[in-house]
């Protein structure tokens, strides 16, 4: 059993790493800081199961966990926590598996054991500090069996066509399966629809211009593309350029 190791904190790491060590069949692929080198580095480690901090700096456990079940294969997730118990309930209602740190090995072997693949249902139930869940810093698309990430704020545009979604960012583009509809929901308020089938980053506005049909097109910064703007959105894409001083 493959199994990778991710917490913000070097000895929390060292001891997870201690603790595999004395469990048979176990192998260490590899471990992490944040959620976000996590992913990064799935191609080269490809663990089966993951030991997944909740609470660190930047991309968390939780956020991570979510772009993992974009996989068509994703590795067993087992959450490794501080809260007290009280805050595990939800965790034993939901059967995701967790440890509570400090870990200890009798736990740790048993969590491998029943290590479970981690539903989007699962976690959209798992919310250790009580509040909504909060929107993602990173959409992710698969690509070759791995995950390609690109930050929120370096998004240009969405554009949907049919079931899949491109995601225009200055590197090139991708392509997720997720609706228009659930991306302006999570995203709206970086966002403005200019189109029934395109959001654009309020940040990269940079314009209007009519296109050889004569409709309104969209200028962005950081990339050569226009879009199209419909009718129905047309004066509140106007509205917000000029609150920008076009």
């Amino acid at each position: 059993m493959r199994v990778m190791v991710v917490d913000d904190e070097q000895p929390a790491r060292e001891r997870l790493k201690s603790l595999l060590g004395q469990v048979p069949d176990t192998e260490l692929c590899g471990e992490a800081a944040n959620g976000e080198q996590l992913l990064r580095q799935l191609g080269e480690t490809r663990p089966d199961v993951i030991l997944l901090d909740i609470r660190m700096p930047g991309m968390d456990g939780i956020e991570a966990a979510r772009h993992l079940t974009t996989l068509e294969q994703p590795p067993a997730v087992i959450f490794t926590t501080a809260y007290g118990e009280h805050a595990l309930e939800a965790f034993e209602t939901q059967a995701v598996g967790y440890l509570l740190k400090p870990v200890r090995k009798v736990q740790l072997e048993e969590s491998l054991r029943a290590a479970s693949r981690v539903t989007r249902a699962q976690l959209s139930a798992i919310n250790p500090a009580g509040q909504a869940e909060s929107a993602r810093t990173h959409v992710c698309a698969r690509v070759r069996g791995g995950l390609k990430l690109v930050p929120i704020q370096e998004v240009i545009y969405f554009q949907a066509d049919q079931k899949y979604v491109t995601v225009r960012h200055p590197e090139g583009e991708v392509l997720i399966e997720e609706s228009l509809k659930q991306l302006e929901q999570e995203f709206g308020a970086q966002f403005i629809r200019v189109h029934r089938n395109a959001l654009v980053s309020l940040t990269h506005l940079d314009g209007l211009e009519k296109g050889t049909d004569g409709r309104a097109r969209l200028r962005m910064r950081g990339c050569q593309d226009t879009l199209e703007i419909s009718r129905r959105h047309i004066a509140e894409v106007r509205r917000q350029l000029r609150q920008m001083g076009y």
